[in-house]
């Protein structure tokens, strides 16, 4: 098993926190060379965050941004990803940062998901073409037809200066993104 830090509980007796310590983040980073890596500039898209909405990663240029792929509305591990982000969404403002939250599930789930879980960011819809944005990242798995649990931090140019690739069973917490927007400063 993994080494994990327990932190903020929620009442269904899942850990919202669960941070890989940086020895194991970098050793699963490091066996898996598909994510886009730092230095490399952010791919744009526009996805529906709503039936009639979109959301472009251009209208934040100037704002760093989070951008978090994530396998499926309601799973038990990404509603506690999802969740926690929502919690610590003072510390990204604290750094100025927006936060994306990306799957191949269709709006209407997100919509549905987010209301339940009182998310407060963006939560786009990565669905048809499916997995489109999810492949220009490296986030995509074919085989299954989901996205993998990935982050990106992106600068205020459109760089990507930090990325991670978390096993999808594993909630990757916020430490690295937080870490990662410090060294913006």
């Amino acid at each position: 098993m993994l080494p994990r830090r327990q932190g903020v509980g929620h009442g269904r007796g899942f850990y919202i926190r669960s941070v890989l310590d940086a020895s194991v983040s970098r050793a699963v980073s490091n066996r898996s060379p598909s994510i886009l890596k730092p230095g490399s500039r952010a791919p744009e898209f526009t996805l529906k965050s709503t039936p009639d909405q979109t959301v472009s990663l251009r209208d934040f240029r100037g704002t760093p941004v989070v951008i978090a792929f994530y396998p499926a509305d309601w799973s038990p591990v990404c509603s506690d990803q999802m969740g926690l982000y929502a919690q610590v969404m003072p510390e990204f403002k604290n750094f100025g940062a927006e936060v994306l939250g990306i799957s191949v599930d269709g709006i209407w789930s997100h919509l549905a998901f987010a209301k339940d879980r009182k998310l407060n960011f963006p939560l786009l819809s990565d669905f048809e073409p499916k997995g489109a944005v999810s492949m220009k990242y490296g986030a995509y798995k074919a085989r299954i037809g989901e996205s993998t649990r990935a982050l990106f931090v992106v600068d205020k140019r459109g760089v990507i200066t930090w990325s991670m690739l978390s096993p999808n069973g594993i909630n990757p917490g916020a430490d690295g993104i937080l870490s990662a927007l410090e060294k913006l400063k």
